[in-house]
């Protein structure tokens, strides 16, 4: 195994340790608005990978959603995580989260690791070699349209404009006659499941790189496309994503495209 993504396989195994830990009792607090949660797992979880990796890799900087963030993901060899991936779900019992932790170097990403704890899922990837669930090299999905198609989404904690635009994108996508609409709470998994072809596309209006550096790499391995919601490639300092089986990609950035508030 290249030692980047073993590394990132021991931190994700273990925040999911610890996640299994604390599950029933996740003692919750507020961050910045009343729907954005940190429980003492994710501060658990978060130190134990920043351990792993300073171990192996003293030199190399570090971004996690719970910690300093101010490491530039453009620059040198840094390692970008979630230690818990669906805090909201996972401090109210809903067993759906995860723990994502991606290597880059120089905006690259390299190698990453997605683990589901609830399913003893690991996804991994590196570049170049495809991506695998459990060992097993995974493919998106054969839907060939829109109609065809399941999408999944996310709403970030603003319930006031963005809330609204993501709002007015289901109207348009359910008018298409698609065959349904998922919100799962956990943007690192579902686009994992668009890698192995249980959705057949995701999109949501502002992440942030910790969400979505492993499970970019991920579905590209695993012959998915991934863009923003205006079409560009998806890169670390992208806040919008758009992913899909790669089939009906065009049209359906027709229908999220999406051009953020300044």
């Amino acid at each position: 195994m290249n030692g980047y993504l073993r590394t990132a396989v021991k931190a994700a195994k273990k925040a999911g340790r610890i996640m299994c830990r604390y599950f029933h009792n996740p003692e919750t607090e507020h961050k910045e608005t009343s729907n954005n949660l940190v429980t003492r797992a994710d501060l658990a979880c978060q130190k134990a990978i920043e351990d792993i990796i300073r171990r192996k890799y003293p030199r190399h900087s570090l971004l996690g959603e719970e910690g300093e963030n101010a490491a530039d993901t453009q620059e040198g060899s840094i390692w970008i995580f979630d230690p818990l991936d669906g805090t909201n779900n996972y401090a109210h019992g809903i067993p759906q989260f995860c723990s994502s932790v991606a290597y880059a170097e120089k905006g690259a990403v390299l190698a990453g690791a997605v683990f589901d704890p609830v399913r003893h899922e690991l996804f991994t990837a590196v570049k170049g070699q495809g991506a695998r669930c459990n060992g097993r090299l995974i493919a998106p999905s054969a839907a060939g349209s829109l109609q065809e198609s399941v999408i999944a989404t996310g709403f970030y904690y603003d319930v006031g404009d963005m809330m609204r635009a993501t709002l007015g994108t289901l109207d348009k996508l359910l008018s298409r006659g698609i065959h349904g609409i998922r919100r799962f709470g956990s943007a690192a998994l579902d686009m994992c499941w668009v890698a192995m072809g249980r959705l057949d596309a995701f999109f949501e209006y502002k992440l942030s790189p910790w969400d979505f550096a492993a499970a970019m790499l991920i579905v590209r391995e695993a012959g998915g496309v991934c863009t923003d919601c205006l079409g560009n490639q998806l890169a670390l300092t992208s806040g919008t994503v758009a992913v899909s089986n790669g089939r009906f990609h065009d049209s359906f950035l027709g229908d999220v495209r999406y051009t953020p508030p300044v």
